[in-house]
């Protein structure tokens, strides 16, 4: 009884040395503080989380719904990734002020350039709500019946759940639903760019390093927060004053070396750690190889194009880098998957926890979970496998029928509601359209959809495939959909969109782009749409069921994390190399040597700007250099995913060391399965930060915003100063 119960918690349940997790940083006391400290961490857990005193949490937004940032100065700096900021940087280069290519830097609040749209969220306060969204849930017998009670249970909570007139209330559903948190959170709507450093710096290695360490890339920009004069969010406006936040990160100079603590502070995306194998395996061995094979297409396409055409490389480069950036994820995550043998780990794990059920007499409770999970994912396989097709074929890499898919809500819109939903529903497309022909080049597009409509024709399950692309001649079909339809023009669309719904309709009817997008959507929300939904709700029962299971059959004191979920967390670990394969070594840190051994002169990926080659030939390293050379990255075993782009990387004292931006290929499985000997993230070394910022761009007046601290010596630089 003892070995069952001690391999099952073992197994379900590993204690990773004391890493690994993503914490909700109002539950840090007790445990996790107790782990930090053992860890080296010289803070409380106080001083991360606190409701009534300034603390982390306060410098660490959310960047724009997807990102992280942070808080480098008293007047509202901020830092976050280069490719969090990629889009804004991109939608204020031109031909003639290519601030991809030359960077950007303000000099002045003045030369700060706006951003539409753009916002940042700090959390102010998370409370534990889960008894009153489940009030009234318990005697309801159907799943959808319990979903709409609590969904009904959260809009009422949310409304008048206490907060000030400028906050919000946002309620998430942490461990599949059996705990849910109240988030009262403040959203900054004047965002401004300050500076930002050329994508040969800030992108170096692009595409062939992503995902991949050695690392030496660059990756940040810096952005501000604007507020009025009360200090509160507000629109942009030239009469907001730069925000004054309630904390902000003082920064250390003293560096990182291998087993220094490291907190990573952010809002991680989705992981699913508490998968069964079942799921994993069709994973590894369906929908990843589907996705990947789709994007691997586009890609290709699009590539050929960039490369020998400047315009369009500009156009092209934001949607390029994030087609690119979860295909090759996608790919390291099955190779992990396979070689980590994460799939036979997790039967182990449940035959370990079918043991421990039978042994505590809960089989009626829980007995039924794996069963029901192989048979519910076995019929969801052709559904999920479609839905994933028309996912990334119809409403993501293809974007005539990107567009068309828009159209079809319009439609919709009016079918459902009428002529006044529809002219508002045209209203609002016009104006997103317009950004999106800004980007847009037919000829890409084109040949992006010859190959994947190939693709969907051929890969899709037959019963969910449209009458109109049976049997087709591909050439024909997108020779005469880019010949005759309107949507690969914006002048085009509009003139189609002139007029009543009727006449519109009647227009959009007879274009050969529109009736194509029509047929996929149409298909898709009939034959494939209800039935994901009744089995993925299914599903989503019994992994609610399983995570119950999982806490109610562990001690208390087990590490058990919520999955991701974009809200605010904290991850702990320590700078660490790892050995991938066999006789195969990595150091934790990176240093500008490796830029120059990688260096290709005029290689979009590769090249390195001639200001920076200088630096390194005269070992112009300022106050940043570690012994004669200039640290570039370094890695950890802080458990990240998506969302924590952006994230700072902190000490033990709280101060500011790194930049997280990615993870290691051999790790990135750590979504599904957390390996802590090869998991690992890695974050820009923050003396890099300071050193392009300094020696490079020459922005002193950046520099002296923000605070440089000595830790280990316990003192600040004579160059931290505020700018009046």
């Amino acid at each position: 009884m003892k070995y069952i119960k001690l391999l099952f918690l073992l197994a379900a349940f590993p204690l990773f040395a004391q890493q690994g997790g993503m914490w909700i940083p109002s539950l840090l006391e007790g445990m996790n503080e107790k782990e930090m400290k053992e860890l080296g961490m010289q803070m409380s857990a106080k001083d991360i989380y606190d409701v009534n005193n300034s603390s982390l949490k306060d410098a660490v937004p959310h960047f724009n719904g997807g990102c992280t940032s942070e808080v480098i100065s008293p007047k509202g700096l901020l830092l976050t990734n280069h490719h969090c900021g990629y889009g804004m940087i991109q939608s204020h280069s031109t031909l003639e002020n290519d601030y991809l290519t030359d960077g950007f830097w303000a000099r002045s609040f003045d030369e700060e350039l706006p951003n539409p749209g753009v916002s940042v969220t700090f959390i102010v306060k998370i409370d534990d709500v889960t008894q009153q969204v489940l009030e009234g849930t318990h005697t309801l017998a159907s799943e959808e019946a319990k979903q709409q009670k609590i969904q009904a249970n959260i809009s009422s909570l949310s409304k008048t759940y206490p907060k000030e007139s400028w906050q919000e209330n946002r309620i998430k559903t942490f461990y599949e639903g059996n705990q849910y948190m109240l988030f009262v959170v403040e959203t900054f709507k004047d965002i401004r760019l300050v500076g930002t450093p050329p994508s040969s710096i800030g992108k170096f290695g692009s595409d062939t390093d992503n995902w991949v360490w050695p690392r030496h890339t660059g990756d940040f920009s810096l952005f501000r927060i604007y507020a009025d004069k009360n200090n509160r969010p507000a629109e942009y406006s030239k009469d907001n004053v730069p925000y004054t936040p309630k904390h902000y990160l003082p920064i250390s100079l003293d560096g990182v070396s291998e087993d220094d603590f490291t907190l990573v502070f952010g809002f991680p995306g989705r992981t699913q750690e508490y998968l069964p194998a079942v799921a994993v395996e069709q994973i590894v061995e369906e929908l990843n190889p589907a996705k990947i094979a789709i994007r691997d297409a586009a890609l290709k396409v699009q590539d050929e194009f960039m490369r020998s055409d400047q315009q369009i490389k500009i156009q092209y480069a934001s949607k390029y880098a994030r087609i690119a950036n979860y295909w090759k994820k996608w790919i390291g995550e099955s190779q992990g998957l396979k070689k980590s043998n994460a799939i036979a780990i997790k039967k182990a794990q449940e035959k370990a926890f079918i043991e421990s059920v039978k042994k505590a007499g809960k089989s009626n409770e829980y007995g039924h979970i794996l069963p029901e999970f192989d048979k519910y994912y076995k019929e969801i396989a052709p559904y999920a496998l479609s839905r994933d097709y028309f996912f990334e074929i119809a409403n993501r890499n293809v974007e005539l029928l990107t567009i068309g898919y828009q159209l079809v809500q319009l439609e919709l819109a009016y079918k459902n509601k009428g002529e006044q939903s529809f002219m508002a529903r045209k209203d609002n497309i016009l104006p997103r359209l317009t950004s999106t022909y800004k980007n847009y080049n037919k000829n890409v597009d084109e040949k992006v959809f010859e190959k994947l409509i190939d693709i969907y024709a051929s890969g899709i399950p037959e019963e969910f495939l449209p009458e109109s692309l049976k049997n087709i001649d591909v050439e024909a079909v997108t020779s005469k959909i880019y010949t005759e339809s309107a949507l690969t023009s914006l002048e085009k669309l509009k003139s189609l969109l002139e007029g009543d719904a009727n006449e519109v309709l009647e227009k959009l009817s007879k274009d050969p782009g529109y009736t194509l997008a029509y047929d996929i959507a149409k298909t898709y929300h009939t034959k494939v749409e209800p039935t994901y939904y009744q089995l993925d709700l299914q599903i989503q029962a019994l992994q609610r069921d399983y995570m119950k299971a999982l806490l109610e059959l562990s001690p208390k004191d087990a590490r058990i994390f919520p999955d991701a979920n974009s809200t605010l967390r904290v991850t702990y670990g320590k700078v660490k190399g790892y050995d991938p394969k066999d006789a195969v070594s990595y150091e934790p840190v990176t240093y500008l040597e490796g830029v120059m051994e990688k260096y290709v002169p005029e290689d979009y990926e590769f090249d390195v700007p001639e200001k920076l080659i200088e630096l390194y030939n005269n070992k112009d390293y300022g106050d940043y250099a570690d012994n004669g050379k200039l640290p570039v990255n370094f890695i950890g075993t802080n458990h990240t995913t998506g969302g924590n782009s952006g994230s700072p990387a902190i000490d033990a004292n709280g101060n500011l060391i790194g930049l997280n931006f990615d993870r290691v290929w051999e790790g990135t499985m750590s979504d599904i399965y957390y390996d802590p000997a090869i998991c690992r993230n890695i974050m820009v070394d923050i003396r890099y930060v300071l050193f392009i910022i300094d020696k490079y761009a020459g922005a002193d007046n950046l520099i002296g915003e923000m605070t440089l601290v000595h830790p280990k010596k316990g003192k600040k630089t004579k160059r931290s100063k505020v700018r009046k």
